[in-house]
């Protein structure tokens, strides 16, 4: 209950608040879920981990339409539709609204690795995309 709570006031300002806050927010309701400290060493490494697509086609990863880097723009392994890099040093309204951040890592980690992905996954992800030291 408190991580809503958290995301409802993050939601509150301006639609275009600054990825620091957005990101900021949901990962104190990471936190709230027991989740924490974060690291950009495990974000990384977990961006890079190769998991079965269950569907006969090749092996996934964030890094599969994202690319290895997140300041580098991706593209979609099944549409081909590029993808805007998601490195807020790059693409500054990348990480801004903590709703639209969350939409994603419902459909990625589903997509990617069959399941949702775990709060302390999501505040990892956030850590090393933002550029924390891995």
């Amino acid at each position: 209950m408190r991580r809503w709570a958290l995301l409802l006031t993050a939601l509150a300002g301006p639609a275009a608040a600054s990825a620091g806050t957005a990101v900021e927010g949901l990962q104190a309701a990471y936190r709230s879920e027991g989740a924490g400290p974060f690291s950009a060493s495990r974000g990384a490494a977990a961006w890079q981990r190769q998991a079965p697509a269950g569907n006969g086609e090749a092996p996934r990863s964030c890094a599969t339409c994202h690319g290895a880097d997140p300041r580098s723009a991706g593209r979609h392994a099944r549409t081909g539709k590029p993808i805007e890099p998601l490195a807020p040093a790059v693409s500054p309204a990348r990480l801004s609204d903590p709703e639209t951040i969350e939409k994603w890592f419902r459909r990625n980690c589903e997509w990617t690795w069959g399941r949702a992905c775990t709060p302390q996954e999501k505040g990892d992800f956030l850590t090393y995309i933002t550029g924390g030291s891995p």
